[in-house]
């Protein structure tokens, strides 16, 4: 069975979320969350910024933005591409765990008994080095990704407020977790400003749209797990369709 990183990185899947993004007044940051480094969210600047006098509720996804705009789809195939003989590498290792873990299936009846406990001791071992190495890599490319993330955060969200106040709006939702991991249930087009605020981000950053290389490194959210014995919630209404 492939690892998570291996099903991450072979199917050139990102993903990265923040928590919600909203203009409080003077100032407007990403929360700080399980999922977004300390480092990363004091990074982020504190936009001065006089009263909001809009009304209209708008929503983001800061996931989207971020790995939408120009300089973000850049930076992560460029750390895709950093990590292909990593992911290599592991494919190598999680092959060969695999060819041994059904030589012993194949084998088991037919081994003498130390022949039997060598090769489960040698499968034991691999799989912890294996085991290791998967974990170092998730560690580092997420904390690179999140580098990232934040780099590009840092400019985009001054703009996000300013977008706002310009255009009426007295709070945005980050709609970049699905409910019910978030407590968005349903939001429409209309109101989403994610497009508006990649273009304007593409124009200030100067940064040419990368070359297309096949696969979208649009970044992907995780669906919510389900523990066990806990029954599911029904899927939210999609967003392109009011609610019936």
């Amino acid at each position: 069975m492939k690892s998570k990183f291996l099903r991450i990185l072979l199917a050139s899947a990102v993903t990265f979320t923040f928590s919600a993004l909203a203009q409080t007044g003077s100032a407007a940051t990403p929360s700080d969350s399980a999922a977004t480094p300390a480092s990363a969210a004091s990074a982020a600047p504190a936009t001065t910024a006089g009263p909001s006098t809009g009304t209209k509720l708008g929503t983001i996804n800061i996931n989207e933005a971020i790995f939408g705009s120009n300089e973000g789809r850049r930076d992560i195939e460029a750390l895709s591409k950093k990590f292909e003989p990593k992911q290599n590498e592991l494919k190598g290792q999680n092959d060969e765990l695999e060819s041994l873990k059904k030589q012993l299936t194949t084998q088991e009846g037919k081994l003498n008994d130390d022949a039997l406990a060598g090769l489960k001791k040698q499968i034991e071992s691999k799989q912890k080095l294996f085991d290791r190495s998967v974990q170092d890599a998730q560690e580092e490319f997420g904390n690179q990704q999140q580098e990232i993330a934040s780099r590009v955060l840092q400019k985009m969200a001054p703009m996000i407020v300013k977008y706002s106040q310009q255009n009426g709006f007295g709070i945005i939702v980050d709609t970049s977790k699905p409910w019910p991991q978030s407590n968005v249930l349903w939001w429409g087009e209309t109101i989403d400003i994610t497009k508006a605020i990649v273009e304007a981000y593409n124009v200030q950053s100067g940064v040419p749209a990368p070359p297309t290389t096949g696969a979208a490194t649009k970044p992907t959210t995780p669906k919510p797990a389900t523990g066990l014995g806990t029954a599911p919630k029904p899927a939210a209404p999609k967003a392109t369709e009011p609610p019936k």
